[in-house]
Formats: structure tokens, C-alpha cells, sequence
């Protein structure tokens, strides 16, 4: 009798920019999809400003490709495989795509400041394992933000810190918006429990409705 095929599923990394979700994600040890590559090009028209300013607001959901993202999900939890942009953020615009695949892996990480957008979709598409949304201290998370930001180049300093600081003073109102759509707020230390636990199959409904993994302690059956 053939065994039924393990079906896969994907846990969403949310969290505000700088929180620490990439490096979380490394540290799964899983395949990693980083949906910050579904960013809209700098010449994009629908992108949205900053309130008052003539700074394209880059956390708004409206510069992100949304539906790009699920359909990436979607197709590499039905067929292991799929196609994904490569954004140069410094320069604003995709530069190209590469081929992304997590085989016969029944489980990946799916990161980016915009994750919890998409639980709702997820979970409608039955693909979705765990939401998850790094929350920390804003001052440590302003830090670190800009530490990387100007290591990598990616805006003008002026920009880095007109962003940074409005981001601080927005942040826990951004875990509290991403909490709202379906992920579960926590440190990175549950954040591993839960990814353990959804990597053993572990699951249980949460208080927003959607699947999510029976939190336990990374290593522990």
C-alpha cells in the first residue's frame, strides 16, 4: 500500500524590520523564502508615502506584491519548486529571478515584515503550519535595524534614520497590527519551540482562529 504523501506546509515569520526574523529563520535549519523580494519597483505608481513626506513608505503593505507571494507559497507546497524574484533593495527594483526549491522538506519558513498579510490567505490555501511575529525592545530592534541597513547600503543615511526613528516609535502599534491578523506574538526562543513543534506535526487552533503549532521546546519530541 503506498503511504500517503506528508503534506507541505509553511510557518510565516512576521515581525517589524530589524526584530531578528531572518536570522531566527537561519537558525530553523529549514528552507528559507524570503518575501522581501516581493517588493514593487521603485517606479512602481501605486506606491504609497510617508504622511506628509515625499519618502516612499516602504512598510506599507502597499509596496509589497502580495499575491506574488502567495502564489510562490502555494507552488512550492504543491510541487517542492517555484521561480522568485531577486530585489536589490539599495537600488529599489528586481534584478532578475532564480529558481527556488525545497524538494520532499515538508515544512519552510516563509520571512518578511509582511508575513501576517498573508495568514489569512494561508490558511484558506490549507497550507499554512504556524504565523509567527517577533516582538523585542524598539530601542534594541532601532539598533540592530540600522546597524544592518548601513552595513548593506540600502537607503541613504537620512532616509535610514527619518525611517528608524518613525519606525520606533511605531513598533509596538506593528506587532499589535500584525497580531491582529493572525500571528502569534513572541520571543525568539518560543518562536523556535513553535517551529519545532510544527516541524514534529504538532498543531493546535489559536485564539485567532487559525492552525498553529503546539508550542514545545526546541529538541524535545
Amino acid at each position: 500500500m503506498t503511504p500517503t504523501p506528508i503534506p507541505t506546509r509553511v510557518v510565516l515569520l512576521a515581525g517589524p524590520s530589524g526584530s531578528g526574523k531572518s536570522s531566527l529563520a537561519a537558525r530553523t535549519g529549514l528552507p528559507v523564502l524570503r518575501l522581501d523580494d516581493f517588493y514593487k519597483n521603485g517606479d512602481d505608481p501605486t506606491l504609497p508615502l510617508v504622511a506628509g513626506s515625499a519618502d516612499i513608505d516602504w512598510d506599507s503593505p502597499l509596496s509589497w506584491d502580495a499575491e506574488a507571494a502567495v502564489a510562490a507559497i502555494a507552488e512550492l507546497c504543491r510541487t517542492g519548486r517555484t521561480t522568485v524574484p531577486v530585489y536589490d533593495i539599495s537600488a529599489s527594483a528586481r534584478v532578475g529571478e532564480e529558481a527556488f526549491a525545497i524538494d520532499r522538506t515538508p515544512l519552510f519558513v516563509a520571512e518578511g515584515i509582511f508575513a501576517a498579510d498573508i495568514v489569512a490567505r494561508c490558511g484558506e490555501l490549507g497550507v499554512l503550519a504556524d504565523a509567527l511575529c517577533l516582538r523585542g525592545r524598539p530601542t534594541t530592534t532601532f539598533r540592530r535595524r540600522l546597524a544592518r541597513d548601513l552595513r548593506e547600503g540600502r537607503k541613504a543615511v537620512a532616509f535610514l534614520l527619518r525611517r528608524g526613528w518613525r519606525l520606533m516609535r511605531a513598533e509596538r502599534g506593528i506587532v499589535a497590527r500584525q497580531t491582529g491578523l493572525g500571528a502569534y506574538p513572541c520571543d525568539k526562543g518560543e518562536a523556535l519551540g513553535r517551529v519545532a513543534a510544527a516541524a514534529a506535526g504538532r498543531h493546535r487552533t489559536s485564539p485567532a482562529g487559525h492552525p498553529t503549532a503546539d508550542a514545545t521546546p526546541p529538541g524535545r519530541p
